[in-house]
């Protein structure tokens, strides 16, 4: 601050290449410069000459008995820098771990040195709020077995990593490293036994974190370091299967354009790795590029998610590059979406304050269907998704089905459910021939208020790639305290047991929503169906009258209902 305050960078200029909190106020006055470039590429300008350098000052552990200094905690730029440079002058401190990998710089590359026994910077990350764990958890929710990790600069990618205790066998390859990865590497949950690309080993570039952080990286052979133009080229991130990249961003708009380095005209950030692990993650065979972003501003004041980016919002992801966004309010998946399905994901991750708004100026920007609902009650308040509902059907086959309440963003593969159903099955399920289920039908059965309607879908595939395979919902009649009940489940499931959990799973629901029963039509030739019905509670079934072809069925869930 003294620095600038005297306005010495008329002599000497300061140029970044990430900001940070002690440089932003100077670059945004223009008392300092600030050079936008990829992590990955930050080393190549000095290695070729692109940007000289008249002298690299460096910090390093002691030689060892070859003469070779360790670069320590931050290998990143400082190997090449000093590589690039004519005059190399080293401080050398006792508190430098050595740490292993490309690390090593030899004394006879030295030109000066001085010894300085002095404890090595810290940095603290602060504590996940509410927020954070919610954005946490749904996170954890996306990311598989035997992934490798990749924790992108700041807060909210770094608290992430404490809601992955239950995974197994994770690797990872990422530019930084914090404290957070210590207890999961010490509960045997990041072993890096299962990657390809440096099999059983953390491959990072620098480490960002208390005492106790760089006492663990001290000659551990389990952590490799490497220059950053190594450690963050796309090429060999995407050489790890299942790469999981986390990264955090300040806004995105409805389309999928993400700004995650300024506020406006102001300087916040940098590139820094961002887009060197989102691209890298996308060239990963099963991987994963991922923004993580809280859903409003601290105060609660904005939404980040937003129609359009602030003007002079800096767009460092594009549309193409986003693949999985994640909130407080859940996850969307955005790759290979339609413009209208990605604005109604980002709208129902959203803050529940703000999705109306959002789907107004969606409309006015034609965006999305004109008569576009989301899910309310009778008075137009947004009701939100019922996640407690959400459960695993582990199949005959041990094939895990999710079973989960349906929402906005299922309408296609409600849909698509429909139009899988053959002549026959459509005849049972809706008492004719169906042959179109168009927006307009469709929607009013996943815009749902969970109250007067409930309806749950059972999925196989993972989020993007999701297919709905069976449905089943109630429709509350209010006078009697009873629902009127349907499902189905497409042909290929069938026999699998799927029908009859969907069917006891509603009944908990119902239940638990204070319901009497269920009653619905059912057609004489749907003899499976009423098998299901009969395993309800107390049923009685009417038969057709004569000509007729559909009997009538009531099921109560307690004795004394069902008495007359």
């Amino acid at each position: 601050k003294k620095y600038f305050k005297n306005k010495e960078e008329d002599l000497f200029r300061h140029n970044a290449f990430f900001i940070g909190k002690t440089i932003r106020e100077e670059i945004n006055r223009g008392q300092a410069d600030y050079t936008p470039i990829y992590a990955s590429e930050i080393p190549s300008l000095f290695l070729t000459g692109r940007k000289h350098i008249d002298v690299a000052l460096i910090q390093v552990s002691p030689p060892d008995p070859y003469g070779f200094c360790s670069l320590g905690i931050n290998v990143d730029i400082v190997k090449p820098l000093a590589q690039s440079s004519p005059l190399t002058i080293a401080e050398i401190n006792p508190q430098m771990p050595r740490t292993l990998g490309n690390s090593f710089v030899h004394m006879k590359e030295i030109d000066y040195f001085v010894f300085n026994n002095s404890p090595l910077l810290e940095f603290n990350f602060d504590e996940p709020d509410e927020i954070a764990n919610r954005i946490g958890k749904n996170l954890a929710g996306i990311i598989e077995n035997k992934s490798t990790i990749h924790i992108g600069f700041g807060d909210l990618p770094n608290s992430t990593l404490k809601f992955l205790g239950d995974k197994k066998d994770l690797g990872m390859h990422s530019h930084s490293i914090t404290d957070n990865i210590i207890p999961l590497i010490e509960e045997g949950v990041l072993t890096c036994r299962k990657k390809n690309f440096h099999p059983e080993k953390v491959i990072t570039s620098f480490a960002l974190g208390s005492k106790k952080l760089y006492n663990f990286v001290d000659n551990n052979p389990f952590i490799e370091f490497y220059p950053s133009n190594y450690v963050c080229n796309p090429r060999n991130i995407g050489m790890n299967k299942k790469m999981i990249s986390i990264n955090s961003a300040r806004q995105i708009d409805l389309t999928g354009q993400v700004n995650a380095a300024t506020e406006g005209y102001q300087f916040y950030s940098g590139l820094g790795e961002t887009i060197d692990f989102m691209r890298g993650a996308a060239f990963s065979k099963g991987g994963k590029p991922i923004i993580v972003i809280p859903s409003t501003s601290r105060d609660g004041k904005k939404s980040r998610i937003v129609p359009h980016l602030d003007e002079g919002a800096g767009v460092m992801l594009s549309r193409g590059d986003v693949y999985y966004v994640v909130t407080e309010w859940g996850v969307a998946y955005l790759h290979g979406k339609t413009i209208r399905e990605r604005v109604l994901e980002l709208i129902c991750i959203s803050h529940p304050d703000f999705r109306q708004l959002l789907l107004e100026e969606a409309k006015k920007l034609n965006y999305i269907y004109s008569d576009q609902l989301l899910s309310c009650d009778d008075h137009g308040r947004i009701c939100l998704y019922p996640s407690e509902y959400e459960t695993i059907y582990t199949g005959r086959n041990n094939e895990q089905i999710k079973i989960r309440p349906v929402k906005t963003t299922d309408e296609r593969l409600l849909k698509e459910l429909y139009y899988s159903l053959n002549e026959k099955d459509r005849y049972l399920r809706f008492f004719g021939v169906k042959k179109e289920f168009t927006h307009s039908k469709t929607q009013s059965e996943v815009n749902i208020d969970y109250n007067k309607i409930f309806s749950i879908g059972a999925f196989v595939g993972e989020i993007g790639r999701e297919k709905m395979i069976g449905n089943a919902t109630y429709y509350l009649n209010p006078k009697l305290n009873t629902g009127e009940y349907s499902f189905l489940v497409n042909g290929e499931y069938r026999g699998k047991g799927i029908g009859t959990f969907l069917y006891q799973h509603m009944i908990l629901i119902a239940k638990e929503k204070g319901l009497k029963g269920f009653y619905g039509n059912i057609h004489i030739q749907n003899k499976s169906t009423v098998r299901i019905i009969q395993r309800g509670g107390y049923t009685k079934i009417t038969p057709p009258e004569l000509g007729e072809k559909e009997l009538f069925y009531e099921v109560f869930f307690d004795k004394e209902d069902s008495i007359d």
